[in-house]
């Protein structure tokens, strides 16, 4: 095999964007295919390091999401778990959106299904039947991760 030094990207790359390196590794691995190398799978390996990013993103905003919608709609049973588990979940996604830049527009383009599924889970924490939650997110998605957003007590009561 050709000198390692001579075919080895610039580590910023790697530094820079996390993501978008596993992408592009992976897909220079598939260009290259030496008979002796499972290229393919070692490609799609490379490949799930970029998917297991998304798949933070997208964990971290369902427990904020569930977290402001109890915190909307059943202020009186608020814990202080809750806003505390926000905070830790918003510097998550904050991290992830510093390590991989081109992830920025990712949490906005699940925000609808993990609405969807952090509606459902707050039905069943807070007891309250599904529709008493609004059929979409009723936060922006610069609101879910503001850290200075805080949905106003009992809000969720009056929609």
């Amino acid at each position: 095999m050709a000198d390692l030094k001579t075919r080895t990207r610039p580590a910023a790359a790697y530094e820079a964007d996390f993501h978008a390196w596993t992408r592009e590794q992976a897909e220079q691995l598939r260009a290259l295919r030496p008979d002796d190398v499972d290229w393919a799978n070692l490609a799609e390996e490379i490949e799930d390091l970029g998917k297991s990013q998304r798949q933070k993103i997208e964990s971290n905003l369902a427990i904020i999401l569930l977290h402001l919608l109890k915190l909307a709609y059943q202020p009186a049973a608020a814990k202080a778990g809750w806003r505390s588990s926000v905070i830790e979940h918003r510097r998550r996604i904050a991290r992830s959106l510093r390590d991989s830049p081109s992830l920025r527009r990712y949490p906005a383009t699940v925000l609808p299904e993990e609405y969807a599924g952090a509606r459902a889970m707050a039905a069943d924490e807070t007891g309250l039947p599904e529709h008493a939650f609004p059929k979409t997110c009723p936060f922006t998605i610069d609101q879910v991760l503001d850290p200075a957003f805080w949905p106003e007590p009992g809000s969720g009561t009056d929609r």
